[in-house]
């Protein structure tokens, strides 16, 4: 069982435009292979309590379901905010490593991505699974403007950031039932062979 924290400072980055959709719990889902500059080449999860850092430069409209596209607006080459907004902290609850393409397509309804994105995440480092997380989203009641460092920057998945934040005052994107559900319609869909290896993998996860 995970301790509950009260703080942390462990954050994932992510598209701003799915930080967004998290937080009003239009989705539990991301769709990850990892960074250019991950270690070892592979994703891997540090951290299974973390806060979402929402980033601006490598969203792609194209790449996204067309009720999210128009939400995204393009910024120069080495953009980045003077300061970042953390709204929300996340469990992350499932990991889910899947290579077939018919059965990630068959996980569309669930995201903000669309076909195009799906091709392509499997496609780069096709030997390598793309890994599905289920996250249980909580706003915070006050968010936080924290400023933006470069070391904060570059294609990684997993930073630190200099100070830490309260997540004790939180409200959840979703209710329990609400998430319970969906967690499982999702794991149905995956399909028991499958869950049976992600159950292996996320009881032998080490989190910080």
């Amino acid at each position: 069982m995970l301790m509950e924290l009260t703080t942390t400072f462990h954050a994932l980055k992510e598209w701003a435009v799915a930080v967004n959709a998290l937080e009003s719990g239009k989705t539990i889902m991301l769709l990850r292979k990892g960074g250019i500059h991950e270690r070892n080449g592979h994703f891997q999860v540090a951290h299974k309590q973390i806060l979402l850092y929402p980033t601006y430069e490598h969203q792609q409209a194209f790449m996204l379901k067309l009720e999210y596209a128009n939400r995204v607006y393009p910024v120069t080459s080495g953009w980045h905010p003077e300061t970042v907004r953390i709204g929300s902290w996340a469990e992350i609850t499932d990991i889910l490593p899947v290579s077939d393409e018919f059965l990630v397509n068959a996980l569309l309804p669930f995201h903000i991505w669309n076909e195009h994105f799906i091709s392509d995440r499997l496609k780069w480092k096709p030997r390598q699974p793309l890994y599905i997380l289920l996250l249980r989203t909580y706003k915070l009641t006050q968010e936080q403007e924290i400023p933006y460092y470069p070391k904060y920057g570059g294609c990684k998945s997993w930073i630190d950031l200099d100070q830490s934040i309260n997540l004790q005052e939180t409200t959840p994107a979703l209710s329990d039932f609400a998430y319970t559900q969906l967690v499982q319609t999702i794991r149905g869909i995956v399909g028991d062979k499958m869950a049976r290896k992600i159950d292996m993998l996320n009881n032998n996860s080490t989190f910080c």
